[in-house]
């Protein structure tokens, strides 16, 4: 993991919108996330692809469709505060 990016499903693992990393990959696997990076969106399609701070996450959760901003990557999936401090919600979830 570099300072710079990681790699999206782990990121969306440690943020807690999958409970495990395997289900976070086959999210992205079968294109339900798609991602802004330097205003270019794409549709990802590998769970080796990278985030970076300041792109902007795109999913649906639940029923729901999230957009959301990545802040940080942490170092492990900890409590759900934690998890939090990871991103900034620019859609709400209800």
């Amino acid at each position: 993991m570099s300072e710079t990016g990681c790699r999206i499903d782990v990121w969306l693992w440690r943020a807690r919108f999958a409970k495990t990393r395997s289900l976070a990959a086959a999210m992205v696997e079968r294109g339900a996330v798609r991602l802004t990076h330097n205003g270019v969106q794409t549709r990802l399609d590998k769970p080796s692809r990278t985030v970076h701070i300041g792109d902007t996450l795109v999913f649906a959760l639940g029923g729901r469709l999230v957009e959301l901003t990545v802040e940080g990557f942490g170092e492990r999936r900890g409590p759900a505060e934690e998890a939090r401090a990871l991103y900034g919600l620019r859609q709400p979830l209800g």
